[in-house]
């Protein structure tokens, strides 16, 4: 089990889990991008987590949702910003 090293209300560190998660769709939104670019900018991050099969049998699409914590929505951010 992950921590984050954003101090919470109380001054300790908030478990990955208990942190606000966003979707693909609610980034595309804050951003103005398409939820296609959200997801490939966050497909392969650390800490994302990805439901879904994501290597489907032949002739099959792959189907996945992404929660994306908030912390790793910053990192990102961050990155490309820096560009």
């Amino acid at each position: 089990m992950g921590v984050e090293g954003k101090p919470g209300p109380n001054g300790a560190p908030i478990p990955t889990f208990a942190a606000q998660h966003y979707t693909a769709a609610d980034i595309a939104s804050l951003w103005q991008l398409s939820e296609d670019t959200v997801r490939r900018l966050f497909e392969n991050e650390p800490d994302v987590l990805v439901i879904g099969n994501q290597k489907p049998r032949y002739g099959r699409r792959r189907y996945w949702t992404l929660r994306i914590p908030e912390f790793v929505v910053e990192r990102v951010y961050r990155r490309l910003s820096r560009r």
